[in-house]
């Protein structure tokens, strides 16, 4: 089992920033890739973005590529989304998820809100 636990969830406003972050605990040592989904109001969750554990590749969706990055700290099995240049439509809770081996397993975590202002 993994358990995920996600922080950095908040307000800004069009135009800022803000960072999730996605602490991973438990069976971590199988771990193939980490990410994130979203899901806004009445909306089907989306993929946001990936990254592989070995490796670091990463992969994102077309509406966040060149504002969202997503990076991973091996060590503390944590896995970060920088947001940049938020939008509006960027509005929804994110869910961070992990894979473990070779995505055989997956996880989520609980969500956490991200309300971006016009």
């Amino acid at each position: 089992q993994v358990q995920l636990v996600e922080s950095g969830g908040g307000l800004a406003q069009a135009g800022g920033s803000l960072r999730l972050s996605c602490a991973a605990s438990g069976r971590t040592f199988s771990m193939y890739a980490m990410g994130w989904f979203r899901q806004a109001p009445g909306k089907e969750r989306e993929f946001v973005a990936r990254i592989r554990w070995s490796g670091g590749n990463t992969y994102y969706a077309d509406s966040v590529k060149g504002r969202f990055t997503i990076s991973r700290d091996g060590a503390k099995n944590t896995v970060y989304l920088q947001m940049s240049s938020l939008k509006p439509e960027d509005t929804a809770v994110y869910y961070c998820y992990a894979l473990t081996r070779f995505g055989v397993d997956h996880y989520w975590g609980e969500g956490t809100q991200v309300t971006v202002s016009s």
